[in-house]
């Protein structure tokens, strides 16, 4: 069934299952910040650039999980009355206040938020930033909308998410093989609150101009995750991928096991010479409130 904005019901049963999942990969994610903030960094950065976030800057960062580039973008900023991270999930929400506390930075916190319904009055923010967030909004109009909504005159939004799915092999290699070991149908990757929903070229970009924003521009960017081995890879994303680890948690823990060796015998043609380079793109998308 397609999620949309009339089917509220869905919606919500959505967002209560993508906390759950990333509740249950919180800590996950965190043990493997590392690499994860390898494969990231360089657009984490571009993100934060194109946000024109500035010393002094009062910056949302939306979806933020365990912290890492708010902890950036509290940096870039400085001295400020307000960095606020938000995440769905309370679990990665605890991880990224502890984070940000050892900052020792005066209007620096965490919270938890939905992104189609933001605890903000209007104009409250100079710049707004959601890193792979955007995609497990079961209406994301609503949520740029949101985003909108809480921006000063002025200020920016900056948004990262997957783009299309032939750009992206990694993620559906895991998804084909993890949805064929627990028995259960492939989901349609341009459906709302899957990891490839918002990579059609110009989808994501026009949500934007919809939801009054101007001076929206769109890039792909080249993010490839470089692992010593496809093993390596395949334990990051055992750890830490909530839609692939709530997929193959049904299942009981001897065909698990085979799952995650099937993924990565299949990822194996992403082995290089000097160990293993698993092809990713992003899309960034930004405008201007």
């Amino acid at each position: 069934m397609e999620l949309t904005r009339d089917k509220p019901d869905d919606a919500e049963a959505l967002k209560r299952r993508i906390r759950s999942q990333w509740d249950e990969a919180a800590a996950g994610w965190d043990r493997q910040e590392a690499s994860i903030g390898r494969w990231l960094g360089s657009a984490t950065a571009a993100m934060i650039d194109l946000a024109g976030i500035a010393p002094g800057a009062s910056v949302l960062d939306l979806a933020a999980g365990s912290g890492a580039q708010t902890v950036e973008i509290a940096t870039r900023v400085g001295a400020s009355d307000r960095v606020v991270a938000t995440d769905l999930s309370p679990a990665s929400v605890e991880i990224a206040a502890r984070r940000l506390s050892g900052l020792a930075m005066d209007g620096v916190s965490a919270m938890v938020a939905d992104i189609e319904a933001l605890p903000f009055d209007a104009a409250s923010f100079d710049a707004v930033t959601c890193r792979l967030g955007l995609m497990f909004l079961p209406r994301p109009a609503v949520g740029i909308s949101e985003m909108r909504r809480v921006l000063r005159p002025g200020g920016r939004a900056a948004s990262v998410v997957f783009s299309r799915p032939d750009r992206n092999p990694c993620i559906t290699t895991l998804m084909r093989v993890a949805t064929a070991q627990a028995g259960v149908a492939a989901p349609d990757p341009a459906r709302p609150g899957g990891l490839l929903s918002l990579g059609a070229p110009g989808l994501l970009a026009r949500l934007y101009r919809e939801a009054g924003f101007s001076r929206v521009h769109e890039i792909c960017v080249s993010a490839p995750f470089h692992m010593p081995s496809a093993r390596a890879y395949v334990d990051v994303i055992r750890d830490a991928a909530a839609p692939v680890v709530a997929i193959l948690s049904r299942l009981p823990q001897d065909r698990r096991a085979a799952a995650y060796d099937e993924i990565e015998r299949e990822l194996e043609i992403f082995r290089t010479g000097d160990g293993w380079e698993g092809p990713n793109e992003l899309l960034i998308v930004w405008g201007e409130a």
